[in-house]
């Protein structure tokens, strides 16, 4: 569970660092760099989540 918070805090970080280099620079590669580790923050958070619901089911 520690791996899956520490990869979710430092992809959340890294996403809006990308964004605030995007803020900076108006380069548009940044902007695509933030969404996608955006999206796949969020995959990691439902993938988290999941497993916590499936420990309290089980």
């Amino acid at each position: 569970m520690l791996l899956f918070r520490t990869l979710l805090f430092l992809m959340l970080l890294g996403a809006g660092v990308c964004f605030a280099f995007f803020i900076a620079t108006s380069n548009l590669r940044f902007r695509r760099w933030g969404m996608q580790l955006l999206k796949y923050a969020l995959l990691t958070a439902l993938v988290f989540f999941g497993v916590l619901i499936l420990s309290r089911i089980l």
